[in-house]
């Protein structure tokens, strides 16, 4: 990205380090600005970063509706303690666009920042392949096994096959996914799809059929070499 982003930190608690906002300030991709600069800044390329005070859930959603109202394209970054599944439903319809927990890092919510700046939706960016971010599972009263649940039935598996990758019983799978249910009252895939990447889930990639191609390749290649010994 050629141009800065701008940050506007909205609602900064009292107890937040004062190193985040240092850090985000000599981070030379992003550029902080006052509220009285919004209506003069390229909302296109600016994130509010929303710090949440989850007793004041109302107030936070006040905050981003009136943030959308007044600049309709500026991206939204709410930081959270915990959520619970009813909260998060209410901050997305009034228009957040992605959350990361407040147990983050410095640098990471500034890579959050640019994520979210470059398009991202999802919690975080993650730099390994996978651990769960326990923030995650705990926002939505969900457990690591039902996150971990969720990943992969995000990512298109089925029951048998989540079972079979977790080293589970199709029926204990079964039992996490109406739990899933029932803590995030949904259990169709688009929105279990869209809530795993706004908990920042990564998704699975099964390289099964990759391994067994080159299994076969091998084995094929093997024939032939016996074949031309004989």
């Amino acid at each position: 990205m050629s141009t800065a982003v701008g940050v506007l930190i909205l609602d900064e608690p009292q107890d937040l380090s004062a190193t985040v906002r240092a850090t985000l300030e000599h981070m030379p991709e992003l550029h902080t600005i006052g509220e009285a600069d919004l209506d003069r800044a390229d909302t296109d390329n600016t994130v509010a970063l929303i710090f949440l005070d989850e007793i004041r859930l109302a107030d936070g959603i006040a905050r981003i509706v009136g943030l959308k109202e007044r600049q309709p394209t500026i991206r939204t970054l709410v930081v959270f303690g915990a959520l619970t599944a009813d909260d998060l439903r209410a901050l997305l319809a009034a228009g957040a666009d992605a959350f990361v927990a407040r147990s983050r890092s410095s640098r990471e919510l500034g890579a959050a920042l640019l994520a979210l700046a470059e398009g991202s939706d999802c919690l975080a960016p993650s730099t390994q392949p996978a651990p769960l971010p326990a923030e995650a599972a705990d926002g939505l009263g969900l457990t690591p096994r039902e996150a971990e649940v969720l990943r992969f039935l995000s990512s298109g598996f089925s029951n048998k096959e989540v079972a079979r990758r977790l080293a589970l019983s199709v029926r204990t799978v079964e039992t996490h996914r109406l739990n899933l249910r029932r803590k995030t009252q949904t259990g169709r895939l688009k929105d279990l799809v869209s809530l795993a990447r706004q908990l920042g889930l990564a998704p699975v990639v099964d390289n099964g059929d990759q391994i067994r191609r080159g299994t076969d390749s091998r084995t094929s290649t093997s024939g032939r070499d016996n074949q031309s010994r004989h």
